[in-house]
């Protein structure tokens, strides 16, 4: 983690008032969010309330990892892009909604596609990663190079009226990976994306929310985290419930003896 900051500001002591009236935070702990680095993949439906919400907490540096366009089908839940943006990158889009909304966060826009020559560099200049990509392909990457690199990860997931989230950092102890709740993508065309299977809007907003909630909590060190647990939100039935994830013994990645050795091998 990076040095904290100097002391507050009195516009800053304004600014995160309701913050630090918290005793679990107070100005200790809003001088660690403004210390923080996070890297969030995806500026989409899961990655703008994300965004956003961790812009207004504070967050000292958010970097962005998309080389998508807005489109107006976007618009339906991406809130951090308007009708304005249609054409633009979203990294740039999503900048200028975190400029508007705090001039202490600093937004670096990763306009390019995440891979696994790229994945290490990008994952290893920040605190903690989240992810709110929108395929297997980029996820079983990000949780393979934030596993190298020894970073916390905290993965969203959202399809038509169901959600999921998890934390994963078995750097820090007898913790999973993603690869102990997947071991392997799914075969190719077997998963369908929200173009074809649908989304509710609102329910894409819940998890980026709940994701920035767990990021903050991470960087704070305070509650109970969903490291070792798997949370699932079923919007169409108002229900939350959360399982255990125990570490697989048998981890192609973070066990004993895995056979995943190197990114590259990812």
């Amino acid at each position: 983690m990076t040095p904290l900051p100097p002391a507050l500001t009195d516009e800053q002591l304004d600014r995160y008032s309701r913050h630090i009236v918290l005793r679990e935070v107070g100005g200790v702990g809003q001088a660690k969010l403004l210390a923080a680095r996070v890297l969030v993949i995806g500026a989409g439906g899961l990655g703008s309330p994300l965004i956003l919400y961790l812009a207004a907490a504070g967050i000292g540096t958010i970097g962005v990892v998309d080389f998508d366009h807005v489109s107006l089908s976007n618009l339906q839940r991406q809130i951090a892009h308007g009708t304005a943006d249609v054409g633009r990158l979203k990294t740039d889009s999503a900048a200028d909604a975190v400029r508007r909304i705090n001039p202490d966060t600093r937004i670096v826009a990763h306009s390019e596609r995440l891979t696994a020559d790229n994945a290490m560099t990008l994952i290893g200049a920040y605190d903690l990663v989240a992810d709110g990509s929108d395929n297997f392909a980029t996820r079983f990457l990000v949780n393979d190079a934030a596993f190298f690199a020894k970073k916390t990860l905290v993965s969203a997931a959202v399809t038509q009226f169901d959600g999921q989230l998890a934390t994963f950092k078995p750097h820090a102890g007898d913790y999973p990976c993603y690869r102990c709740l997947y071991a392997a993508p799914p075969p190719p065309d077997t998963a369908p994306n929200c173009s074809e299977a649908g989304i509710l809007g609102a329910a894409a907003g819940v998890m980026g929310t709940l994701q920035a909630l767990e990021v903050m909590k991470e960087i704070l060190g305070v509650g109970e985290g969903l490291g070792g647990r798997l949370m699932i939100y079923d919007a169409f039935g108002a229900l939350f419930r959360t399982v255990r994830v125990p570490k697989d013994p048998a981890c192609a990645l973070c066990s004993a003896q895995p056979t995943i050795t190197t990114l590259a091998l990812a």
